[in-house]
């Protein structure tokens, strides 16, 4: 694949209408309401690379002649884009794609969806319907479908024995073609035996689960999980970008930002599976990593979003690939000379205990918990012990708890996604909760400490729905407290159907 084309993929995946490129400088998506940028900066090396390998000698000539140049390209995914080239200053080109006039960047009612990939071509489709990916020779079997999945700007790729393949699409579980037929157990396990790495074909014999991490260069990171159910083997493949999302792209509440300047303690973003506590953790990540020198250690099962080194020294590590265990791999830590440790989650008491550790003796610790509400997350971490325990792990999380952020997924209205926050901040008044074990009124706390920065779950539910973002019966059907929610509603005279019930 060309150069050229990744940013055209990005074009269409985005449905931006251009994509700027300047030597030095960030990435620029073009839209109507506002332009986006890219994480890092693009060198001049790679401009005039991608340049030189996408533009006819004459276009070459007349940029080195006068300066700017323009010429057609077809992408590999069959778009036409015009591209536009000033060299207003040595070292330091400007690269603009746009689509040419008579081309509509396909897919515009899937604003997530990307295009096919190098070397394959998207058959065309119906209006209305998905786009076909062939497969592409030499690739495994599987990935045509994982293409796929990229293309519906899918989530989840879930595939099962004797059922079409599945995907879940702004929340919504749907066929991938419905014309599509079943998948056999025996073509199944072959497809999903081809892409396994030893080690873990050798855990699924044994246990009939596992896990590991699957990448199509150009494309996607995805996280599988292979099991067996009682027809036979499945998995689902979760989609990993590999373009981390900004703070201002996900939404996260600006207080939570201030937890990233910490010199020590514990930061936990919780949550249900599939509610977006690894794009939030691999965002404020990437945040440090742009602002701030120090040693970043990932532990993770497994490695999901790729972070390089920018300001960061930063070191991921993947459970049974680079060491055995959380608890393993945290205590290493403890030598390794970290300022700040990512624990992907934080499964079992043993691990809890030493993430509390590593918080009290000068360490920032990131982790997760699969609970849904902020108080619920410290009674979690406090029953996990044994009751003799209880008291002195009151006094330590009273010590080093720094905040909670616990997320959920909403379905936008339009398509696509957004998070609810709850955030929790750390206080007196929070410690002192936590350590006399009045965890049930932190929820009070929440309510009266917005100038600090806390917010409830239905806070932020009841402002998307205010600002449009949410459908109503959505907010409440993500709501932990539906009754406060509904009282809100009516407060605020906002109409909710509930199967025809208000």
């Amino acid at each position: 694949m060309l150069k050229i084309d990744f940013y055209v993929q990005h074009l269409m995946r985005h449905n931006a209408t251009g994509v700027e490129l300047v030597s030095g400088k960030p990435v620029k998506f073009l839209f109507p309401t506002g332009d986006r940028q890219s994480n890092k900066p693009i060198e001049h090396a790679q401009v005039v690379q991608l340049v030189q390998e996408a533009a006819s000698p004459a276009a070459l000539e007349a940029l080195r002649a006068s300066g700017a140049a323009e010429f057609l390209h077809k992408s590999s995914a069959g778009l036409d884009v015009r591209v536009q080239l000033f060299a207003a200053a040595p070292g330091t080109w400007k690269v603009r794609l746009l689509p040419s006039a008579d081309e509509t960047p396909p897919r515009a009612s899937l604003p997530d969806a990307a295009p096919a990939a190098s070397g394959q071509a998207a058959k065309p489709a119906a209006r209305g319907a998905p786009p076909q990916v062939e497969s592409v020779p030499g690739e495994p079997a599987i990935n045509r479908y994982l293409r796929q999945l990229v293309a519906m700007g899918g989530s989840d790729l879930h595939l099962s024995s004797d059922v079409p393949p599945m995907l879940r699409v702004d929340g919504t579980m749907k066929k991938m073609d419905p014309t599509a037929p079943p998948l056999t157990p025996d073509e199944l396990l072959r497809m999903l035996m081809e892409i396994t790495p030893a080690p873990n074909k050798e855990e699924y014999e044994r246990t009939n689960d596992t896990d590991f991490a699957h990448t199509i260069e150009g494309v996607a990171r995805f996280r599988a999980n292979v099991f067996t159910d009682r027809k036979g083997p499945g998995a689902v493949f979760r989609q990993i970008p590999f373009d981390i999302l900004s703070v201002e792209q996900i939404g996260i509440p600006e207080k939570v930002l201030d937890l990233c300047w910490l010199s020590k303690g514990l930061v936990l973003v919780t949550g249900p599976t599939g509610s977006g506590k690894s794009t939030t953790l691999a965002t404020l990540i990437d945040y440090i990593n742009d602002n701030r020198e120090e040693h970043i250690i990932t532990i993770e099962d497994p490695i999901e979003f790729v972070h390089d080194n920018k300001k960061c020294l930063v070191n991921q590590r993947e459970i049974g690939t680079h060491t055995d265990s959380f608890k393993k791999a945290l205590r290493a830590a403890l030598r390794e000379d970290p300022d700040i440790v990512l624990v992907g989650e934080m499964r079992d008491l043993e691990t809890i205990a030493i993430a509390i550790e590593t918080a009290e003796t000068g360490h920032l610790v990131f982790g997760t918990l699969h609970t849904t509400t902020a108080p619920s997350t410290v009674d979690r971490i406090i029953d996990q012990f044994p009751p003799d325990q209880q008291e002195q792990i009151r006094v330590m999380l009273s010590e080093s708890l720094r905040g909670v952020i616990s997320q959920v997924l909403c379905k936008k209205k339009g398509g696509g996604r957004v998070a609810g926050y709850e955030v929790l901040i750390s206080n007196s008044a929070v410690s002192n909760l936590i350590r006399e074990g009045k965890t049930y009124q932190l929820k009070s706390v929440m309510q009266t400490g917005k100038r600090l920065g806390m917010q409830t779950m239905n806070d932020c539910l009841l402002e998307h729905v205010k600002a449009g973002r949410v459908a109503p019966e959505e907010a409440y059907i993500k709501s932990n407290d539906k009754a406060l929610l509904k009282q809100a509603f009516k407060q605020n005279n906002i109409p909710l159907n509930l199967g025809g019930e208000e």
